[in-house]
């Protein structure tokens, strides 16, 4: 008997230990915006474990957050608040041009049950002794925008803070993190810590990001997540946005080897992949959105230039016919590492290219007289100045 009861006492004492050892619940990716536009917003965040989560949002008045009961947006499905770790709650049904006030929420899901639901701990940001983040809707077109474009940081955050303060933040519009940010998706929280979390510190509370997917986001057990994180228009790596005078293609470039290679375990497939995109792509040039636009500017991690691997071998084959007839203004690109300018007419290129190096920043604006664009290295120096004239 006194066997059993120290069985039963150990067994007990073992489960304490366990439960009170377990990781608290939190969010483990801050929030960040995306697809900001003028009547809708999107807030990304992640939690270590399954979880509702909500937004509330508040006008940018004088009221405290807590003078009313404000609005709440779940992330859910057709109907069913999502109870995963990966949340993406989209706000609708905003004005132009405004400014609002949100704070964030997750609760815990113990138990999903067919017909009961436990629930733990809720974690939200504080708006009580802290202010509540904020963002600005777009407006009508504008005449003008900032944006700037850094790549292939591979989870470097100090190289990644320091690039980031050579812009002038107060008037960015919007981020493009093209590709390789980091080293592969096999550990979301690879992300988080590698740049997702300095991305919501630095910036992405308030201003939104687009994703161009490099090659190194190809990689890893949680490739398929890709799209949870950074969702778009399309719900595929490839998209379209406008602002201001800029109609923006964002490519992708797929894997830089053949498919066959050791490196993918026999489980790629970019080459169908990208003849499905280039068909997505001929429909894009030929619509009235791309063709009236007064630039038209893409963004793909890999150039279709340079040393020929296979990957790039097939974005030239199947993507360069299509752009090349198109009237591209400009080509932002990254993978290289290194500094480059190719003018129209190189490499059977009918359009500038812009490769950026993973140790600077391109700061840019456009206006209906020209994009210009200011290449900064990480102590503000600036390397190079390039401008393209309206058409």
């Amino acid at each position: 008997m006194q066997t059993l009861k120290s069985i039963i006492f150990g067994l007990l004492l073992v489960t304490f230990i366990g439960l009170n050892a377990q990781e608290k619940f939190s969010l483990i990716c801050q929030p960040y915006l995306q697809n900001l536009t003028d009547s809708t917003v999107t807030v990304v965040m992640a939690t270590n474990r399954p979880s509702v989560a909500w937004v509330e949002i508040a006008p940018d008045d004088a009221s405290h957050f807590y003078a009313r009961e404000r609005p709440k947006y779940f992330d859910s499905l057709f109907g069913h608040k999502n109870t995963g770790t990966i949340h993406r709650v989209t706000v609708r049904g905003l004005k132009p041009d405004t400014k609002y006030r949100y704070r964030i929420y997750a609760r815990e899901v113990f138990d999903n049950g067919e017909r009961k639901v436990r629930y733990g701990d809720v974690v939200a940001s504080v708006v009580y002794g802290a202010e509540p983040y904020e963002f600005r809707t777009t407006g009508a077109q504008k005449d003008r925008i900032h944006f700037a474009i850094l790549n292939d940081i591979h989870e470097d955050t100090e190289k990644y803070v320091d690039l980031f303060h050579q812009i002038d933040s107060a008037s960015l519009d919007f981020m493009v993190l093209n590709g390789d940010m980091t080293n592969n998706m096999d550990r979301m929280e690879q992300l988080y810590n590698g740049y997702l979390n300095q991305t919501s510190k630095l910036y992405a509370r308030s201003i939104p990001f687009y994703m161009v997917r490099g090659n190194h986001e190809t990689r890893g057990r949680m490739q398929n997540n890709f799209i949870e994180q950074f969702p778009n228009t399309t719900g595929q790596p490839y998209y379209t946005f406008n602002s201001g005078p800029v109609f923006f293609v964002v490519l992708d470039g797929g894997e830089d080897k053949p498919d066959s290679d050791i490196e993918y375990c026999d489980l790629a497939d970019f080459d169908n992949y990208r003849t499905l995109e280039a068909e997505w792509l001929r429909g894009v040039v030929n619509s009235p959105e791309y063709k009236n636009a007064t630039y038209r500017v893409v963004l793909i991690h890999i150039p279709p230039v340079g040393r020929e691997w296979h990957g790039l071998g097939e974005i030239r084959r199947k993507f360069l016919p299509i752009l090349n007839k198109a009237n591209v203004d400009v080509m932002f690109s990254g993978h290289i590492h290194r500094h480059a300018l190719y003018t129209p007419g190189e490499e059977g290129v009918a359009f500038p290219i812009v490769v950026n190096s993973n140790n600077e920043i391109l700061d840019v604006t456009a206006d209906k007289k020209s994009i210009e664009i200011k290449v900064k290295a990480r102590d503000g120096k600036i390397t190079n100045n390039y401008s393209y004239p309206a058409r």
